[in-house]
This record gives C-alpha cells, sequence and structure tokens, in this order.
C-alpha cells in the first residue's frame, strides 16, 4: 500500500486517497485495489468523505473531493508555476482563453489560466472541476493515463479508444461543442522530465473565432507552450 509511516490508520487513509485518485471506485472496487478488509475500507472512505477529501460521482463511486483541490492550491505546484510563466504569451499571440487542467481521478481541475482583458471569452476560473468525459484537455489527459484509468474514463466518454489513438499519434486534440454548445478547444500534452503527461494545456473560445479544427489552427502553438512548460520542471 505504497509508504509506511507506522501509523497504521493514516497509511490505510492515503492508501485509500490514492487509489481513489487513480480512478473512481465503489466499495468493492476500493477493497480489491487496496486489499483493505470491507469494513475498514468503507470506515476510511467515509471518514474521508466527510472531510471533504472524498466525495461521490452520479454513479456513487467515490472520487477526489474538494478539500483536496483547496488544499492543493496552496501548495508549491512546480507545474502551475511553470505555466504562469508560459501562458500569458500564449494567450497574447492567439488573444483566446488558455488553460491548465490536470488529471484526479474523474475530473480534470483548472489549475492555471490566462484571459483576454476584453471581449467574448471562455472563462473558466482557476480550480474549477470539470468532466473528464468530453473536451480537448480530458482527451488529452486520457490518450496518456494508464491503461485501467483509460478503461474507466471510456466508459462515460464522448470519445473512443481510437480517437484517443489518433490523438497520442499526432501529439494534440480538438473538441467543437463537445463540453459547451457553442465552445471550441484545442489541447496538448505536458511531459514530466521522465516523458509522463502530467497535464494538458489548452484554448478554447467560441466556435466563430476558433473555427470547427481549432486543433489544426492553434496544434503547432500549443505543442510549443507545453514544451516550454516542460523545460522549465
Amino acid at each position: 500500500m505504497g509508504k509506511d509511516s507506522g501509523i497504521g490508520v493514516l497509511d490505510k487513509s492515503v492508501a485509500v486517497l490514492h487509489t481513489v485518485a487513480a480512478a473512481p471506485r465503489n466499495l468493492n472496487e476500493l477493497c480489491e485495489a487496496t486489499g483493505l478488509p470491507r469494513a475498514t475500507a468503507h470506515r476510511l472512505a467515509v471518514g474521508l468523505e466527510v472531510h471533504e477529501l472524498l466525495t461521490r460521482d452520479d454513479s456513487g463511486r467515490w472520487v477526489p473531493g474538494p478539500a483536496l483541490t483547496r488544499l492543493a492550491a496552496t501548495a508549491h505546484d512546480q507545474v502551475r508555476e511553470a505555466a504562469l510563466l508560459v501562458l500569458p504569451g500564449l494567450q497574447e499571440t492567439t488573444g483566446e482563453s488558455v488553460q491548465l487542467y490536470r488529471r484526479e481521478g474523474a475530473v480534470r481541475v483548472c489549475i492555471a489560466a490566462s484571459e483576454p482583458p476584453t471581449g467574448l471569452r471562455d472563462t473558466v476560473p482557476v480550480g474549477t472541476r470539470l468532466t473528464m468525459s468530453a473536451g480537448s484537455a480530458a482527451k488529452v489527459l486520457a490518450a496518456w493515463a494508464a491503461a485501467d484509468t483509460r478503461a474507466m474514463l471510456l466508459l462515460d466518454a464522448a470519445y473512443t479508444e481510437r480517437t484517443l489513438t489518433e490523438i497520442r499519434r499526432r501529439g494534440w486534440a480538438h473538441s467543437v461543442s463537445e463540453r459547451v454548445d457553442g465552445v471550441a478547444s484545442a489541447s496538448a500534452p505536458v511531459y514530466d522530465s521522465t516523458g509522463e503527461v502530467i497535464a494538458a494545456v489548452s484554448i478554447s473560445g467560441p466556435i466563430g473565432r476558433l473555427g470547427r479544427k481549432p486543433g489544426e489552427k492553434y496544434a503547432e502553438k500549443l505543442i510549443s507552450a507545453a514544451a516550454s512548460i516542460s523545460a522549465r520542471l
């Protein structure tokens, strides 16, 4: 169950958190993944839910809770800090809203953003939790997720495994009216030093400006911005 602090209940609680962060879990799945007895897993998960470290999705499975996002917002976040040096330049050259997303279980969280000062825009406040079932950033984060996580996400997704394979091949994703009607977006993966995808950098705005093939229009700028973020890590 990972690292051992010598404090049994703490180690088991952390194991539950890590397991749910990897993918949404019901009680049976939680027991299977952690090896904990059913009563123990249930008691810990419900306790973590009381403290908002876990919450439930629409099907009753445990997913990471809002308290984790609040705690993370005050922590030193190297990826976010690197993105804040890059996103304003991307926003300026494109004139559109740009964001950085990180996956937490079955949701994606906006951890950095840069908005145009005026005009019609797709504003996503930092800390916003969005679905992993649709949208270009969701597809990027799903495309490079572990196989078991990917299989879990595909159960509720607007995209398919074939789509994700194509995204891995070309290195970017786009969407048109997938998450919000009238909004288009394009995204590219951000890699850490080991080559693992840890975030997605995105551009979003009205279809009237981004067009129906926003990926083809903005892929080069997005991939360049993602590389700049990665280089600063």
